[in-house]
């Protein structure tokens, strides 16, 4: 069994191969933070049309490719949401018509289900049930993972989301975007504790997420100085990481206590900021429970997920019909 899994979500083009018997046997992604770096941000009707070409670079070097017959391939997964309405509709259109021409279904794949169920394509999986924390682009969640296909919402961001965050400090520091990796780089260059900022709701123990109150006391501060130097930056970015950070950590420990499962998945961009893997080790041991985390590889958006999600959903004959397209840029994971 073969499926092709197509990534459009928002601005990274991602196509993949996933068997059955072999694993992942292709997998490319396009990045367009290069073209997004200047305006801060993503631009979503340029995202749009980037996704336009590079889907199509990424097919021909599928069939460039000797070792792949398309003739084999079972099923198209593509993901219908959440996402960008033009960068869904993009992904979704050309899955549509790659399965009509192969005559074979379509698989519609939750883009934020995909990063949970990547973490199985690492060596050691978890079993259900799980907490997992979502913590991607404009999602941050705490999902209970009753079993596959069935999850529950915890708590999620009421604002602004911690990838957002880190994007939007990353830009007042004049740091290029994706503002996580950034602000990551140069943190390791700050005095630790030589600023404090805010650990939102952490008095409150709902498990929900606030952000938007960190991010306005950081840029605040940033603001009150005339010139960012290197030091200057570095330790913000420092102080910055150490707050959010530790609200994600302390929202995830309260999770599990709450739930009394033993089990945590860390899936996402955000997730591979390395502090942030550091600090939940060491809160999960100290529960005498276990995490797991996605392989950094497949955190950020990418389409191995989706095809790998696509094949365990083609297996329970979750297909769709390639004559019709469907996108939902509102999609969430839970029910």
């Amino acid at each position: 069994m073969k499926i092709l899994g197509i990534e459009t979500s928002c601005d990274d083009t991602g196509i993949a191969i996933y068997d059955a018997k072999d694993g992942l046997i292709f997998n490319k992604t396009l990045h367009q933070s290069l073209i997004h770096n200047k305006y801060g941000g993503i631009v979503p009707e340029i995202a749009a049309r980037e996704h336009t070409l590079n889907i199509v670079n990424l097919t021909n070097k599928i069939l460039q490719n000797r070792e792949i017959n398309f003739k084999k391939i079972d099923a198209v997964a593509y993901t219908y949401g959440p996402g960008l309405i033009g960068s869904l509709l993009v992904g979704a259109t050309f899955g549509a018509s790659l399965a009509y021409s192969l005559n074979i279904p379509n698989v519609l794949v939750n883009h934020m289900e995909a990063h949970l169920i990547s973490v199985m394509m690492g060596r050691e999986c978890p079993i259900f049930p799980f907490i997992g924390m979502l913590v991607s682009g404009k999602h941050t969640e705490l999902i209970y993972a009753h079993k596959f296909g069935k999850y529950s919402i915890l708590g999620k961001s009421l604002d602004d989301s911690a990838g957002e965050v880190f994007d939007k400090i990353a830009k007042n520091l004049h740091l290029n975007y994706p503002g996580g990796p950034e602000i990551s780089k140069i943190s390791k260059f700050g005095v630790s504790r030589k600023y404090i900022f805010p650990r939102p709701m952490l008095n409150e123990f709902n498990l929900n997420f606030s952000f938007s109150g960190l991010k306005t006391s950081v840029i605040n501060f940033i603001n009150q100085r005339s010139i960012l130097d290197f030091q200057f930056v570095a330790d913000v970015s420092n102080a910055f990481e150490e707050s959010i950070t530790d609200v994600l950590v302390f929202k995830a420990k309260l999770a599990l206590k709450k739930t009394k499962l033993v089990r945590l998945v860390v899936a996402g961009g955000v997730s591979v900021n390395n502090l942030l893997r550091k600090k939940l080790k060491k809160m999960v041991s100290s529960c005498y429970g276990k995490v797991f985390f996605v392989n950094p590889k497949f955190c950020t958006d990418n389409a191995a997920m989706i095809a790998y999600l696509g094949m365990l959903n083609f297996q329970l004959n979750k297909v769709y019909s390639h004559r019709k397209i469907k996108v939902n840029p509102k999609l969430k994971i839970y029910n």
